[in-house]
């Protein structure tokens, strides 16, 4: 499955959790699972992807354009760390039981883009008659300025800064280019300039203010290239300019402009994260600590020089500073904190300065007395008069809660009694905070809890129980929260408030303590649920949907079965908000309570019927009720897939059911798109679920509708970028019904069926590939993929037209997303055509390995393209012989590239496992191929093959994928080399031990690859 999501941009604050739909338990359908987090899906925001697949010509074959035979991959650091959980992907996208429906949001190419190149473009076109008639106007004297082709000196850039704020677009571009080739042409003048106009008090905030943002894009990128070509840019510029840089920035935090002093910080922060890893910039500690010791120091300069020392903390690396420049930093932003000789603005800075500076403070929190010392303060700060300043001081806690859970004991006591008194009386802000302090505990004793269960009950870490030892206070006062909730809460996803936060934290805390929090609840659900209040009613229902995942069935159930009637006739309740909690617990009951292959299930023969009705009803409620009601559709459906016999039961509704979410789907009263994106994901699932055997004509009926749904988007009218963007996410979410269709078809060997659609379907997505949205693209894929793999060998009278497509999505860097799809298809193309593939290999494996040697592409594809390679060998056997001379070294730079990765963190761990077993895939799938002919190619390369699974299976980091496909390839390397490798297994005899270990196994499939490959190595070693 593939999904994406954003991640927390700078750490400006702790975020609360945030979660879309009501009471934190709306499910975000719009990432294809209607999944739940904590109460329900955190909110994250779909990755923009704003590059589509290529429009250009296919690239030039592999053959007609030689490739150099030699290559290391290219997998850059900076590449690390996805701007949303890389995506993995199965070998085979298709018959899959899983899938992500993308519909974030994209940045559409706007009119108003558009028009601003045609103006910049009519302005260079008309010359000096055009310049004759703008001289009448101020502003044209501006322009004409701006297309002066000299570099703008000290007199005109701050008239070129204005006119690059301009409400005229033709201004605005003619300026902003002229910016863009002045920073590009002359970058040290480009500093100079740009520095003197922000340090300058008399020029005008609005130029100084882009003189601040102009310098420190200039200085970073999010792109990890464009932030290296930028670090590089800065460290070649004369010692002597970048001094007097500096100087300026350091000047400029004591002018008395807000906005300067504030630019002039961040600019600071990213000098200082290009220079200080590299032992540069010694003085500028120093230099911002003297400004908070100056006798005369006006407060404005102390916090502007907090403000720096918090985004420098913010922006390096705790080993990058000495711990006796840690003691000062943190010395002085205590200090900054001290409310009797500091300004509030200044403690307020100094507050998110120890915020940023925690991660530093390692070293002193082991210190009883220096720990004791900063608890002190900052609980201190949580119960001063600004409500601002104490929210930062309660992030701080957060934070605290997170980094040092296990030095947090002496001080639970007092932290209870703020964080309950902030969550009860204080302003909503702070409450958050408050409430966010339990949540974070809450994941931190989860942790433990996972960690123990994966290690057999071993655990290194300290629980002190936390949550378990306040669990008779903190569980009153967060039933109290519940009872907070605002009218509109139900109108806005974007909605967070007190009630919700304290809902998410209850929920929590279930998970945690599990069986005990059910009797502290239920007091509190059975004296509100029946109230007129409708807060009343309304909190108690959230409670129990809380505390539905974490305690134990035999717990719940019959809570679960004495309340059920209640909880289905509370769907016609007055009140809306009432209707919406109820709704979305239900569909927790369907989640957690309803498991038919497991034994248990709050469903009946009896109560289904009735069920079914008043879902069916209840979806036509207002919109954020029916999203709920999709929901608890689509776990109700979800209970039954896999169930064998016991899915039939839902054969009967499913006529009514598919209408009911087609017409859910088409509601116009609703302008939130999740509704629609709610109804197919759940109508998927429907599909995935259903007995085929006895719903193959309504499925039939369902792919005809789809694909005409799909034909109709064509006749859109497209008036505006929104338009435009919800036409691609319709034909996104409409190509992903469509796939599961074919899936389930596949999956039962519905293949007439397939055939009978499979041109109308291959004429709809290639159509997609037309529109300008890497969203739809990707999922147009993903139904050819299933396509291809439904229909085999039949597939190929697509591939004249769909190889072009293909190739152009493998090379569709900027759209990862759709990239790493399209290498899936590969693999399933392979698999349909076999050898009718061969045709179209030197383009497909040309774009490969140009994916693989380029650093801009994502590093999460390149382990499925390794894998994808060794499919293409095994498909085409002996064919794949001239490929070889470009392949192996790309083999085996990305075998060395596993040797010597810094494994930082898990996650550097788990890459380097998934390319550990994409090489072991690839070199399979090559020897596998040349097996029956041209085996001794391979000859050459076994040497080092073999070394390098020796290295692997030797390193217990691994993990057991590793170990599977690396004894797998051991095997097939005997197996296709057979006696011309004798020697390797006779002067190494790691694999006997190893395989050994392997026999043992609880793995059964392990057990059987191992017992196989040794019977294989024994036949050579008598060979």
């Amino acid at each position: 499955m593939l999904s994406a999501s954003a991640r927390r941009g700078p750490r400006e604050a702790t975020p609360v959790r945030h979660v879309t739909g009501h009471r934190g338990g709306g499910r975000d359908c719009v990432h294809g699972v209607l999944s739940h987090s904590r109460l329900g899906t955190i909110y994250t925001a779909r990755a923009q992807r704003s590059s589509p697949v290529s429009t250009r010509p296919p690239p030039v074959s592999l053959l007609s354009s030689p490739l150099p035979t030699q290559f290391e991959i290219q997998i850059s650091p900076q590449n690390q760390t996805p701007t949303s959980p890389s995506p993995s992907h199965p070998r085979s996208l298709a018959p899959s039981p899983d899938r992500s429906v993308p519909t974030g949001r994209r940045s559409p190419i706007t009119r108003t883009t558009i028009a601003i190149a045609a103006a910049a473009a009519a302005a260079r076109s008309q010359g000096d008659k055009e310049e004759r008639r703008l001289r009448g106007s101020r502003r044209s004297q501006a322009a004409l300025v701006l297309e002066d082709s000299r570099f703008p000196n000290t007199m005109d850039i701050t008239q070129i800064l204005l006119a690059a704020q301009s409400h005229d677009s033709q201004i605005r571009t003619v300026a902003e280019g002229n910016l863009k080739q002045f920073q590009e042409q002359n970058f040290p003048h480009f500093l100079q300039t740009l520095s003197n106009e922000l340090s300058n008090d008399e020029k005008p905030p609005e130029s100084r203010r882009l003189a601040g943002i102009l310098l420190k894009n200039s200085l970073d990128a999010k792109d990890s290239n464009r932030k290296e070509e930028f670090t590089q840019r800065w460290i070649n510029v004369d010692p002597t300019i970048k001094s007097q840089f500096k100087g300026s920035l350091l000047i400029t935090l004591g002018s008395p402009a807000f906005e300067a002093r504030r630019s002039s910080s961040q600019v600071i922060a990213k000098v200082a994260a290009i220079e200080i890893p590299h032992q540069g910039w010694p003085e500028l500690i120093v230099n911002l600590l003297s400004n908070m010791t100056k006798p005369d120091a006006p407060p404005s300069l102390k916090q502007a020089t907090l403000d720096a020392l918090g985004y420098v903390c913010e922006e390096i690396c705790p080993e990058d500073l000495e711990q006796d420049q840690v003691n000062a930093v943190l010395t002085a932003v205590v200090q900054g904190m001290n409310h009797v000789e500091n300004s509030s603005d200044v403690r307020l800075a100094a507050v998110r300065a120890l915020y940023n500076a925690l991660d530093f403070a390692e070293t002193n929190f082991q210190n009883e007395l220096e720990r004791n010392y900063i608890m002190k303060v900052v609980c201190e700060t949580s119960m001063c008069k600004e409500a601002d300043i104490r929210k930062a001081a309660f992030e701080c806690l957060v934070s605290i809660a997170s980094t040092y859970y296990d030095l947090l004991e002496p001080y639970m006591q007092t932290l209870f009694e703020l964080t309950a008194n902030a969550a009860r009386v204080d302003e909503e802000p702070v409450a958050l905070q408050a409430i966010e302090f339990w949540s974070t505990i809450c994941d931190e004793e989860i942790a433990m809890q996972e960690n123990s269960q994966e290690s057999g009950g071993v655990n290194s870490s300290c629980h002190f129980h936390f949550i378990e030892k306040a669990l008779p206070l903190l569980v009153p006062m967060l039933l109290e929260t519940l009872m907070k909730q605002e009218e509109d809460q139900d109108q806005d996803d974007g909605i967070w408030n007190i009630s919700m936060s304290g809902g998410t934290c209850l929920g929590l805390v279930a998970r945690v303590v599990k069986d005990a929090v059910v009797p502290l609840v239920m007091p509190f659900i059975e004296g509100s649920i029946t109230k007129t209040d409708w807060h009343s009613r309304e909190a108690a229902t959230f409670a129990f949907g809380s505390i539905l995942e974490g305690p134990s069935v035999e717990k719940l159930a019959p809570l679960v079965n004495a309340g059920f009637d209640f909880l289905l006739s509370a769907t016609k309740d007055q009140n809306n908000h009432v209707r919406d909690t109820t709704a979305w617990t239900l569909s927790r009951i369907f989640e957690f309570l309803h498991s038919p292959t497991n034994g248990f299930s709050v469903m009946t023969n009896a109560n289904l019927p009735r069920v079914i009705e008043i879902l069916l009803a209840s979806i036509k409620d207002t919109p954020n009720v029916s999203e709920k009601i999709c929901g608890a559709l689509y776990f109700l459906a979800q209970g039954y897939e896999d169930a064998g016999s016991m899915s039939s039961v839902l054969t009967p509704y499913l006529g009514e059911i598919i209408s009911a979410l087609l017409a859910t789907a088409d509601r116009s009263d609703s302008n939130n798109s999740k509704l629609c994106a709610c109804a197919y994901e759940t109508l998927n699932e429907i599909v995935r679920s259903s007995c085929i055997a006895e719903t193959l004509n309504i499925t039939i009926q369902l792919l005809q509708e789809i694909l005409r749904r799909l034909n109709q988007t064509f006749e859109i009218q497209i008036t505006s970028s929104d338009d435009k963007e919800k036409q691609s996410d319709l034909q996104a979410l409409l190509c992903g019904v469509a796939q599961v269709i074919l899936q389930k078809f596949s999956s039962f060997n519905e293949k007439p069926a397939i055939l009978h659609f499979a041109d109308q379907m291959m004429v709809l997505f290639l159509r997609v590939f037309s529109c300008n949205s890497s969203n739809v693209h990707e999922e147009a894929m993903l139904a050819i993929g299933a396509l291809a793999y439904a229909t085999g060998p039949e597939f190929a009278k697509y591939m004249p037209e769909f190889h072009k497509y293909l190739e152009m999505g493998l090379q569709n860097f900027g759209a990862y997303q759709v990239c790493c799809v399209s290498v899936g298809v590969v693999g399933d193309i392979c698999h349909a055509l076999d050898n009718k593939v061969l045709p179209y290999c030197d383009g497909i494996l040309a774009a490969l390995l140009k994916d693989l040697s380029s650093p801009e592409l994502h590093r999460s594809v390149k382990p499925p393209i390794l894998s994808c390679i060794g499919d293409i060998a095994l498909t085409i056997g002996e064919h794949f012989e001239k490929y070889v001379p470009y392949t192996m070294p790309i083999l085996q730079g990305a075998a060395e590239l596993c040797s010597r990765m810094d494994l930082l963190d898990d996650d550097s761990i788990e890459y380097q496992n998934e390319l550990r077993r994409s090489i072991f895939e690839a070199y399979s799938g090559i020897l596998q191929g040349f097996k029956n002919s041209k085996s001794e190619l391979m000859v050459p390369y076994a040497s080092h093959i073999f070394e390098f699974v020796e290295l692997v299976l030797k390193d217990n980091s691994r993990d057991e994928s590793v170990t599977k496909a690396g004894v797998a390839m051991v095997g097939d390397l005997a197996d296709a080399l057979g006696p011309n490798i004798k020697l390797l297994f006779r002067n190494s005899n790691f694999h006997s031990e190893l395989l050994g270990q392997c026999c043992l196994s609880d793995d059964e499939q392990l057990r059987e690859t191992a017992s196989w490959v040794q019977g294989v190595i024994t036949r050579v070693l008598v060979s």
